[in-house]
């Protein structure tokens, strides 16, 4: 091999690197810091509100664990469920660290559920991605929802969400596997989770100028083998599907609720555009939050934090109350975007 060819294999290893670690350390971030006007989504856990089961298995690798939580009121006749996916950069991060998210979800009345996932590079299995934590979060589902009626809470609906890595598994469970779910997918909300792989869009990582870059990382992210001749193709389109919520995105595709930094170097704002208009395009009730002075963490805008999560508490309010919520029909939701002949 060529000193050339040497060097920008190392470049494209030291790219790698740099994003698993940024992912990283975005999410040790995000867990040791909270705004003041953020803490009003925290509650002092308590028998008086729930009660918490750690660690409990729902299937046979041993990262295949998950925390369930439930509100100490079971006189409900069915209850919603509201999974929560760590962040983490697809390489760290454990469930244990949104227990704060998942009691607050847990203490309006919710069964909540943290997972954990086979970490990419793990030495269970170096070759996990994207695509295997997505179907790992699949498989989990029915497992959770059996644990919590052994514990007397009837689950009819759900909502998923996460941050980061966590984020974007929690838009392909919405988007790709709603169809599949054991009980219907009410809503997804989520921050910085990437959506879809364009590689100019990651420009973050210098990948639209370095398409060999671009085509080593994404073949890591999907466990796909990509190359670079692929990209702007239907090969490489069918390749990323599975690991792409905005393939997924049509007619019929849960509200959601989302949250970008137009400053986020770790994955790319530009993609968080892309899903906005497609979702916007197909008539799907969303909230498009941008954090106009944040990078990958939102730190920089305090109050979008409290505009997100009073969007968050309206959807809920909306979508995952008791009462059936059914869908719009495409046709409903073109008219509702009709002006009105007064």
């Amino acid at each position: 091999m060529s000193k050339a060819n040497k060097g920008r294999g190392l470049f494209i290893f030291l790219c790698i690197i740099a994003f698993l670690l940024s992912f990283v350390g975005s999410a040790i971030f995000k867990i040791t810091y909270t705004p003041r006007k953020m803490r009003k989504y925290t509650v002092n856990w308590s028998d008086e509100i729930g009660k918490a089961y750690p660690d409990l298995s729902y299937g046979e690798g041993a990262a295949n664990k998950f925390d369930l939580y439930v509100p100490t009121d079971n006189s409900k006749d069915t209850y919603g469920l509201i999974v929560y996916l760590h962040a983490g950069g697809f390489t760290s991060g454990d469930k244990s660290d949104d227990a704060k998210m998942l009691q607050w979800l847990c203490s309006l009345g919710y069964v909540t559920a943290g997972i954990n996932y086979t970490l990419a590079f793990s030495e269970e299995n170096p070759n996990a991605n994207i695509y295997t934590q997505s179907m790992e979060i699949k498989e989990s589902l029915p497992s959770i929802i059996k644990e919590a009626e052994a514990l007397g809470y009837n689950i009819d609906r759900m909502a998923i969400s996460g941050g980061s890595a966590g984020g974007c598994l929690a838009l392909i469970y919405a988007y790709r596997d709603a169809k599949d779910s054991p009980v219907p997918v009410r809503m997804v909300f989520e921050g910085v989770g990437p959506s879809s792989f364009y590689p100019e869009d990651w420009k973050c990582y210098g990948f639209d100028e370095d398409p060999a870059a671009a085509a080593a990382m994404f073949s890591v992210m999907t466990g796909q083998k990509i190359t670079e001749e692929m990209f702007g193709t239907e090969a490489y389109a069918e390749l990323t599907k599975e690991v792409s919520a905005l393939y997924w995105v049509d007619e019929n595709t849960v509200p959601t609720v989302m949250a970008y930094g137009v400053y986020d170097k770790f994955q790319p704002y530009e993609a968080s555009v892309r899903l906005d208009k497609a979702l916007t395009e197909k008539g799907v009730p969303h909230e498009y939050l941008i954090f106009p002075h944040s990078g990958h963490g939102l730190q920089n805008d305090n109050q979008m934090y409290v505009e997100y999560m009073t969007k968050v508490e309206e959807y809920l309010e909306k979508y995952m109350s008791c009462l059936l919520y059914t869908s719009p029909s495409p046709r409903d939701r073109q008219k509702s975007r009709m002006p009105s002949s007064a």
